[in-house]
């Protein structure tokens, strides 16, 4: 293939060089997938209005998230296992993040750990925390954060029970991985990556292995992450955090909005609305299509951003418009990390800018903080 010219250029990359179970499990949702299909699909339903004759000179993308400048309202949304995606895979996306001066959000479920990222920046990162039963473990997790001077603690809200993935589970994707005929021969295939997995130490989740309890190695990591996911987890549990923190905090995985003005009422300094990328309940709607009701019922009183189904900078712009100060991108940097490492992450940033600057000139706006509803001639829900 020639240079990527789109996302769907980097995902056929991607899906070429990384092994299935790898693959499947960044680009799956939950059962049948409906959530994960109409979170791309309502994008498109939205229409833009195109504009001409007025001065389309000077365009500026840069903005602020959480008071952060970014160049674009993008940042990278914490995904994890990105490290099997491509070795080093967090390392390389921070680093390629912190050059195109976006935000990089860490995974508690990362292959490279908050100190390994750390190494290879020099700018604050954000940390995305899994509440897990084990709070000494969350305590030393986030004690952990500070001392590399993350500057923004992400809580994941909606992981409380793990959603079912059938792709994952006809893969046998697990930790630690079940070796079959079928793994066996996926890798077999990908002998690239396989050359450069083994070139790295880094192959275990190494925010969990070794610092939690009883997880001394791949082996006993099974069985903890299996009882570890609080499903009690509660708003107070978020204002505990809060306090232990002492930062900036988003919480991750709202979509309605009863829960908005829960968080809203926590004192966060921002939500993202999310469904998880359509991984934990399928039949939830998708989240650019909660958007614009969560934005009224408190966009007045907290910083809204929102992930799920964006794949180009078009959809960014229509976020932008329906009120999000900010958007994450998980897959499509997973698909330029995959199909090229730091190259592929910097590729699909590159593409999103470039397709967000152009499609805002065309809708007559020269600067994305003046962007709101007037740009969109139909917005069907």
């Amino acid at each position: 293939m020639s240079k990527p010219l789109t996302i769907a250029d980097l995902k056929i990359l991607a899906r070429r060089r990384v092994p299935k179970m790898f693959f499947d499990y960044a680009d799956s949702g939950a059962w049948t997938e409906s959530t994960y299909r109409a979170n791309e699909d309502d994008f498109a339903k939205i229409k833009l209005r195109q504009r001409v004759l007025v001065d389309m000179t000077n365009r500026t993308l840069e903005t602020t998230m959480i008071g952060e400048k970014a160049m674009m309202p993008v940042a990278l949304a914490p995904t994890g296992m990105t490290g099997m995606q491509h070795a080093d895979g967090e390392m390389l996306a921070a680093k390629a993040a912190e050059e195109f001066g976006v935000p990089f959000t860490l995974s508690t479920m990362s292959i490279c750990s908050i100190e390994d990222v750390a190494s290879v920046t020099s700018k604050p990162f954000w940390f995305q925390l899994y509440v897990m039963k084990d709070r000494g473990f969350v305590e030393r997790l986030i004690g952990r954060a500070k001392a590399a001077k993350c500057s923004a603690l992400v809580v994941t809200a909606d992981l409380q029970i793990l959603g079912q993935r059938h792709k994952d589970l006809r893969n046998g994707l697990a930790a630690p991985p079940k070796w079959t005929l079928k793994s066996f021969m996926q890798l077999a295939t990908r002998p690239q990556w396989c050359l450069e997995m083994l070139g790295t130490k880094r192959r275990e989740f190494g925010n969990i292995v070794g610092h939690a309890s009883n997880v001394s190695d791949l082996s006993s990591l099974g069985a903890w992450t299996a009882e570890q996911f609080d499903p009690k987890l509660s708003w107070d549990d978020i204002r505990w955090i809060k306090d232990l923190w002492g930062g900036k905090l988003i919480i991750k995985g709202i979509l309605d909005e009863e829960d908005a003005r829960a968080a809203a009422d926590t004192g966060a300094d921002a939500i993202i609305v999310s469904n998880h990328g359509g991984r934990q309940l399928d039949g939830a709607p998708s989240s650019i299509s909660m958007l614009p009701k969560i934005v009224d019922a408190v966009g007045d009183r907290i910083e809204v951003h929102v992930d799920g189904g964006i794949r180009s900078g078009q959809d960014v712009l229509k976020a932008v418009a329906l009120g999000a100060r900010g958007t994450y991108i998980g897959r499509p940097f997973l698909y330029g990390l995959g199909a090229m490492g730091k190259d592929g992450v910097t590729a699909a940033l590159d593409i999103i800018r470039n397709e967000l600057d152009i499609t805002m000139a065309l809708c007559g706006k020269r600067d994305i903080q003046t962007v709101d509803r007037s740009i969109l001639a139909n917005v069907p829900f």
